[in-house]
């Protein structure tokens, strides 16, 4: 008999590809390069790398998390929670931009803010935001920025509330790993049982056949 843990101990890889918050995290990161690019000094302003940067990391510990969420629920849910920081420190980022630049940061009941909220809830990849990139201005940009990185935020925390969920289910790779042992032990028990069973019922029938075959040899002799 043969006992298959796969499965048991190695949760499901996930595809990060396909995650909404990451594919939308993935073009903030391309949006911001081209924002920096286009409205921020090329040399001499610290600001470029340090937004580049964060949104970069932002992504990059999404695959990073989801990656090891396959040995370590604790290590994924640190670099969902890493990649949140990220996020959320570009998000400062550009509404400073907004700030020094003496532009308008939209609130949520604008004309324009609902329309974009509708927008980037719908769309998650960067080719489908490329088109309009030559139309807007910094203003713009910006607000669309701050609108995706708190979409984001918002499915990551969700994600990461899963995660946590089923971590306090189901434990770590520890938990699982003594969970599958137990119930390998517990197959091989009742293996075990069932071939003593078998060996009982097989010694009883020798014994009836002994039994059986005794009584035909005595019925012999007195014939």
């Amino acid at each position: 008999m043969e006992y298959n843990t796969k499965g048991t101990v190695l949760k499901k890889a996930v595809v990060w590809q396909k995650l909404y918050f990451y594919r939308k995290s993935d073009t903030i990161y391309q949006l911001t390069v081209e924002f920096c690019h286009r409205f921020l000094p090329p040399y001499g302003d610290r600001t470029v790398d340090q937004m580049v940067q964060a949104a970069r990391s932002g992504k990059q510990n999404i695959i990073e998390g989801s990656e090891d969420g396959q040995t370590s629920s604790e290590m994924e849910i640190k670099l969902l929670n890493v990649a949140r920081g990220s996020l959320q420190e570009l998000r400062a980022d550009y509404n400073d931009y907004i700030n020094t630049h003496k532009l308008s940061l939209w609130p949520k009941d604008h004309s324009r803010q609902r329309k974009l909220r509708k927008f980037c809830h719908s769309h998650n990849d960067f080719q489908e935001y490329e088109p309009l990139l030559t139309k807007m201005n910094d203003e713009e940009m910006a607000n669309l920025l701050i609108t995706l990185c708190h979409q984001t935020d918002k499915l990551m925390c969700s994600y990461i509330e899963k995660l946590e969920q089923r971590f306090v289910e189901e434990g770590g790779i520890k938990e699982r790993m003594y969970a599958a042992r137990t119930g390998y032990r517990q197959q091989q028990n009742a293996y075990l049982k069932a071939l003593e069973a078998e060996n009982q019922l097989l010694k009883a029938e020798i014994e009836r056949l002994k039994k059986e075959l005794m009584d035909l040899k005595c019925c012999l002799r007195t014939t």
